[in-house]
């Protein structure tokens, strides 16, 4: 399954002066798999080591910070000499390992033309562990799940996918093209972006083996919960965790504490709710009280909504029967436009954009969304189908007289100049169509 960010590994590869490199991203969401990839196709050879698989690797890095020892056992290991810039270094599971992270800052200074890339699954939370970080030593790259784009060429082959990537405003979209990425993105917010799931989907096309790929996924997440989290902070996590669909059902989507369980407030959640975002696994978007450059200036950080990583892990943890999503039962409307909202923060944020804000106005206005996009500050309104309706994008323009503004739906129309109207499956366009 090709994942577009081998092209920024390429890029690294090719850097003048290049640092050690750790891709970060939440568990099972496909790091090694593509960096196994990313060695066959653009290296001589791949050294990969797994510090899961084999603890006594940890040895190598706990004697001392010698970079040639270090690559001398390391070729012991392997078996097989490590050769300077035509051997890919592979440290997976590295959380495992802290003198392992320490080490990058040597082969930074002392043997960069090794390149060596570490990953790990709650990486984030484990390098606040580490013994000494190296700070500015080391690059870095985020894995999301996979796209809807990347979906589709999995499960549909590479023609439409490459429709779907470089699509421009002005195009014509025919609607035989248009029905089908609608049921293709109806589909992907069942299996979600996961690759396990998403490979199984193409190869089963059963929910049923989709389902339990997601099971065992949401378990490894709360065996991690177990396994890297301080144990008084084990039972929030969960809890905050189960949460998320529950609030998100409800009209009134800003995350309430309270809510999680009764009598928890805030500051007993807090450093655990942090702990979630850290890792990846929740996107925390934050309430702005005016649209004004820099975002961040105007943001509240007290009232704010959580979504998950991966759509289909929420539609899973939610207990969010298929057949719902297919049909578009009435009785799933509430839920829905919540769903749409994760699906569009999740494309978003893998197509490269900063996480977004929301605007709301007391109890008579929100806008899901508001980006930065070069000197705009750019509204987006969703609507899970084809309803374009938006009375709160309405209010806001009147407000703040945006120069541009995106509405998103399952209306097949990529028009407008000052609203423009973008089809969900081509929301991984929109900063090309805000440029264009």
């Amino acid at each position: 399954m090709k994942r577009t960010l081998i092209e920024d590994l390429v890029k690294w590869k090719a850097k003048v002066i290049r640092k050690p490199l750790i891709l970060k991203g939440v568990r099972q969401c496909g790091k090694t798999y593509l960096l196994k990839e990313f060695g066959r196709l653009y290296f001589d050879s791949t050294a990969y080591f797994n510090f899961e698989e084999n603890p006594a690797l940890a040895e190598v890095f706990e004697k001392d910070y010698d970079t040639d020892r270090i690559i001398f056992e390391l070729g012991l290991h392997n078996r097989k000499t490590i050769k300077p810039q035509n051997t890919l270094i592979i440290l997976d599971e590295v959380q495992e390992c802290g003198h392992a992270i320490t080490a990058m800052k040597y082969f930074c200074e002392n043997a960069p033309q090794y390149p060596i890339v570490c990953a790990g699954s709650l990486l984030g939370i484990a390098l606040q562990k580490q013994l000494s970080f190296p700070v500015g030593k080391v690059d870095f790259l985020t894995l999301y799940p996979m796209s809807f784009s990347e979906f589709v060429r999995a499960c549909d082959g590479d023609v439409t996918a490459d429709f779907l990537e470089n699509f421009k405003r002005g195009d014509s979209l025919p609607t035989i093209v248009s029905n089908k990425l609608e049921n293709l993105l109806r589909q992907y917010y069942i299996t979600g972006g996961m690759p396990e799931a998403v490979d199984t989907w193409c190869r089963t096309h059963s929910i049923e083996e989709v389902e339990a790929v997601q099971q065992a996924i949401i378990n490894s997440y709360e065996l991690d919960f177990a396994k890297h989290a301080p144990a008084k902070d084990f039972p929030k996590l969960s809890a905050i965790w189960r949460s998320i669909p529950e609030q998100l059902a409800k009209e009134n989507t800003k995350f309430i504490f309270s809510h999680v369980k009764k009598g928890w407030r805030s500051k007993d959640l807090e450093d655990a709710l942090e702990w979630l975002i850290g890792a990846g696994l929740v996107y925390k978007v934050c309430k702005i009280e005016k649209p004004f450059i820099p975002l961040s200036s105007y943001a509240d950080d007290t009232s704010f909504k959580l979504y998950m990583a991966d759509v289909g892990i929420l539609r899973k943890l939610s207990k969010l029967p298929y057949e719902v999503v297919l049909d578009a039962t009435p009785a799933y409307r509430e839920f829905k436009g919540s769903m749409t909202e994760n699906y569009v923060l999740c494309e978003l944020l893998s197509s490269g954009t900063e996480t977004p804000y929301y605007w709301s106005s007391g109890n008579t206005a929100e806008v899901d969304f508001v980006v930065q996009s070069g000197a705009h500050i750019v509204p987006i309104e969703v609507k899970s189908e084809k309803n374009i309706r938006a009375r709160s994008l309405a209010e806001y323009r009147k407000k703040y007289e945006p120069q541009i503004s995106v509405k998103t739906s399952m209306r097949s129309e990529v028009n407008g100049e000052e609203i423009r109207n973008i089809p969900l499956y081509l929301m991984s366009r929109m900063t090309a169509f805000l440029s264009e």
